[in-house]
């Protein structure tokens, strides 16, 4: 004799979403295009009177625990529910069906029995897999121990009219993983959780930053600006049709955050959108997001503190631990972070310059050219050391490192160091080879960053697209009066693709730039 099977022991097996079968897309469509338009006659297409008063993740949580959570407690306890979500899978098998329902916080298991839900369960052989539906019930365990709402009621509350795709996950497809981040958000669990990991980084930032210890308060800047400023970048330019004027989408906030503090808040930031109009690759997209922040009465030592600790204790709340991995490199963010000066870690890796030669153009330029850096006229000894820097030890700096003490000639806006004229009191963070962090005690000194904005301009008359323009206004304030402060910029994609292990700035931008289609 055969074993009669309770039907509750059945579960949604599969793969992880269920997909088109291998049929024309178009008539796939086609078909559901019909459904809506049997919907549509039937005057119940796309309802809005569904209210939901559980979700999915938190129900599994709740009763994660299977030896207090019996399946005969849960029924006693007879916890009704009404969630709603998308149909990810779907199984008929006769008169009960199964279907995981999948909302922003996880999945559940609805049993749907003909017997229980009456005239609808004809309606409902026909749903599909993409179809939004709401459903209320009671919970309950099946013998395989899985959490899952017998319903009772069960409702279409929008119909998708495109099939989920069959082959999303393959490599010839990123770029419409890219493009279609709707579509990767519902299939691709690891882009949900990247994502769900950046909003928690960000959160747990502004109340690190916002503790009492360290009073920070959130402040917001113009994004469109008269003058260009605060990084060495080329800038979008929109036009103001009623001013008739030419205006710059932001490409840092630095300068009106230092007005701030000139206007006494001494610790500000701002989580910002920045803009250049510069290439895009693994590491850069044309709009970006930044954390800015400025503190009064502190130095670049002092900045240098509390960008370790902040990585630090983000790695630790949000992922609980400090070891990751980034492009297959073992990184560990808790111990203290190495810090070295640029001209020192420059000599460590090419022997064949000497100390005194730092600061000779000619045999920096000579150095260079050997190296294969390009070297442009209006290229002074510490533009050069820069490029050498980036050339021959920026990629093998993995660990956290700090890059202190940068030429003057490459920070205009960062404080001549008191004991060594020609460098100032700057660092840059490495991590896994790319910079993360960019930081230094500021320039207050009103009439030494006139000279530094001149100089930039004469750069700017030479070629030099990135070169800053010279703000008036902002010297302005200067001469009101800047307390001695440290600035720290973070780059906050960087920092959410070292935490998450993601290879592409484009894994962790919601919607990355990409070239139109064709079409």
């Amino acid at each position: 004799m055969t074993a009669t099977r309770n039907p509750e022991d059945a579960p949604a097996s599969g793969p992880d979403i269920e997909t088109a079968p291998e049929v024309d897309p178009n008539r796939l469509i086609a078909e559901r295009r019909e459904k809506l338009a049997a919907l549509r006659v039937q005057g119940i297409a796309y309802p809005n009177d569904f209210r939901i008063d559980r979700f999915a993740g938190d129900l599994q949580t709740e009763y994660a625990d299977l030896e207090v959570h019996t399946a005969e407690a849960i029924e006693a306890e007879s916890v009704r529910v009404k969630i709603a979500g998308r149909i990810v899978l779907k199984r008929v098998q006769g008169k009960v069906s199964f279907v995981q329902l999948q909302d922003f916080t996880g999945r559940i298991q609805l049993f749907v029995r003909q017997a229980t839900v009456g005239d609808v369960y004809d309606a409902f052989k026909g749903w599909d897999v993409g179809d939004i539906v709401g459903a209320e019930g009671v919970l309950m365990r099946t013998r395989t121990g899985e959490l899952s709402l017998r319903v009772e009621q069960i409702r279409l509350l929008s119909k998708s009219l495109r099939p989920l795709p069959d082959k999303f996950h393959g490599l010839s497809d990123v770029e419409q993983r890219y493009r279609q981040r709707y579509v990767d958000l519902i299939v691709t669990a690891a882009s949900r959780r990247t994502f769900a990991l950046r909003s928690q980084i960000i959160g747990y930032i502004r109340q690190w930053l916002e503790a009492p210890g360290r009073r920070f308060m959130e402040v917001e800047t113009p994004m469109m600006h008269v003058i260009p400023g605060g990084a060495t970048a080329r800038p979008f330019v929109t036009h103001h049709n009623a001013l008739d004027m030419d205006l710059y989408l932001r490409v840092a906030p630095e300068l009106y955050l230092k007005r701030l503090v000139v206007g006494g808040f001494d610790r500000v930031y701002e989580i910002n959108r920045n803009f250049r109009n510069e290439g895009v690759s693994t590491r850069h997209n044309p709009e970006f997001t930044m954390l800015e922040l400025y503190q009064a009465y502190a130095s670049y030592h002092e900045i240098m503190d509390l960008t370790e600790g902040m990585i630090r204790d983000a790695a630790e709340h949000v992922l609980e631990t400090t070891a990751l991995t980034w492009d297959g490199q073992d990184i560990d963010v808790g111990p203290v972070f190495r810090r070295v000066r640029m001209d020192d870690v420059v000599l460590e890796a090419n022997p064949q310059i000497k100390r005194e030669e730092i600061r000779d153009r000619e045999a920096m330029a000579k150095h260079a050219r050997q190296l294969g850096v390009t070297v442009k006229s209006g290229y002074g000894w510490g533009k050069l050391l820069l490029e050498i820097f980036e050339k021959t030890v920026e990629a093998d700096l993995v660990q956290p490192t700090f890059i202190t003490d940068h030429p003057v000639e490459v920070s205009p806006l960062a404080r001549e160091s008191d004991t060594d004229k020609g460098m100032t009191d700057r660092f840059e963070l490495f991590i896994g080879g790319k910079e993360i962090a960019n930081g230094f005690s500021e320039l207050n000194d009103p009439e030494d960053q006139a000279a530094r904005f001149r100089a930039q301009v004469e750069a700017k008359d030479a070629g030099d697209d990135e070169a800053m323009h010279y703000d008036a206004d902002y010297i302005r304030a200067l001469e009101v009066g800047l307390p001695p402060t440290g600035g720290l910029g973070v780059g906050i994609d960087r920092l959410v693709m070292l935490l998450t292990g993601s290879s592409s700035i484009r894994d962790v931008l919601l919607f990355p730039y990409m070239r139109p289609q064709a079409g």
